[in-house]
């Protein structure tokens, strides 16, 4: 695939790498390839970071038709610049669009495209430990249609910001609601997609649980409003009785890079793991006769987010006394080691640029 690159004629100036904080500031660049049902992917190009033009009819705008994924790019010791597991992210972009009637890509261009612009990006890579180069790949459907129907014009669209460390003041577990009103998906749904409208409708259980002064929400299934699914926008795992268990994939829950990696390294060190249905009645037990060990989100931002509490009904659990378990600590410290090139990566999951 020929990429045109137009250089920014003004580059900015780098971040403070003490106050990056979390997508507040861009690269100089941005990747675009456009779609049309009768000619596919063309005009492949990495221009000046800015505005997009978009019509005011575009199917984007009143029907949700966008995809994205998220990835990073880090920094290692030696001053390389490395990406995890990137094709996994293109290949769920792909399960995506297929999802929302959204063009697929061909793998190898996608990762063309994204190899491409982070070489060109890589000075705004930062070096500070912890932080690194947050990239969001995304599609857009563009077509100036009121009308319901598929995907003629679309869009692919690359954007990056650096970000600071997604613990300033060390890792530490968080208080979470297991939430009763609203779901986040349901089966037949979008909710392995990671497609915009799936977190736009979590948003107000986020926003209630924070007034209440939780850090996140735990999802039940959207149908019997009993089984877990996700905590927040990560995937979740209980270690109950020595057993590592996480919900499994039937449509409804995200199937996180991270989780993959995770369930890889536990069951390749010997830990028993089941991808299964959770009640949140076995849970409540577990807490209540003390089998439950440790509980933990995980995803690209956090790598991994104890749980040191959980508020069901009115009652609060305390897990692990509210401290980071053994687990979840080797966990956070193998795969940020494999990110940042302080551990040998022996599955080949990282890509240097």
């Amino acid at each position: 695939m020929d990429i045109r690159i137009i250089k920014n004629p003004s580059p900015s100036e780098k971040p403070d790498e003490n106050a990056l904080g979390f997508g507040l500031t861009y690269t100089d660049h941005m990747f675009i390839m456009d779609y049309n049902r009768s000619v596919g992917w063309h005009n492949a190009r990495i221009v000046p970071f800015g505005p997009l033009e978009i019509h005011p009819a575009a199917v984007v705008l009143h029907y949700g038709a966008e995809v994205f994924e998220g990835l990073k790019a880090y920094r290692a010791a030696d001053g390389t610049v490395r990406l995890f597991r990137p094709l996994d992210n293109i290949r769920r972009m792909n399960d995506s669009a297929e999802r929302l009637c959204l063009p697929v890509i061909d793998e190898d261009d996608a990762m063309q495209a994204l190899v491409e612009f982070v070489r060109l990006e890589q000075d705004f890579v930062p070096h500070k430990s912890g932080t690194s180069l947050y990239i969001r790949p995304f599609m857009i459907a563009t077509e100036a249609n009121l009308g319901l129907h598929g995907i003629n014009e679309a869009s692919f669209i690359i954007i990056a910001s650096p970000s600071g460390s997604y613990y300033k003041e060390g890792i530490s577990p968080v208080s979470i609601m297991i939430e009763t009103e609203d779901v986040r998906a349901v089966k037949g749904g979008t909710g392995y997609a990671k497609c915009g409208g799936n977190y736009a409708a979590s948003t107000r259980a986020g926003e209630r649980a924070e007034k209440l002064g939780f850090s996140q929400v735990l999802w039940l299934d959207g149908v019997e409003r009993k089984y877990i699914e996700e905590v927040g926008s990560m995937n979740v795992m209980f270690k109950i009785a020595g057993k590592v268990i996480t919900p499994d994939l039937i449509g409804t829950v995200l199937p996180g890079i991270t989780r993959r990696s995770i369930l890889e390294m536990l069951r390749d060190e010997g830990y028993e793991v089941e991808e299964r249905r959770i009640s949140v009645e076995e849970i409540i037990n577990a807490l209540e006769n003390g089998t439950l060990e440790e509980a933990f989100g995980c995803g690209t931002a956090a790598v991994v987010s104890p749980m040191g509490k959980l508020v069901f009904n009115g009652r609060e659990y305390t897990i692990n006394n509210n401290e980071i378990g053994p687990l979840t600590a080797h966990l956070y410290d193998t795969l940020t080691g494999i990110q940042w090139g302080r551990l040998e990566d022996t599955k080949g999951w990282v890509l240097t640029i």
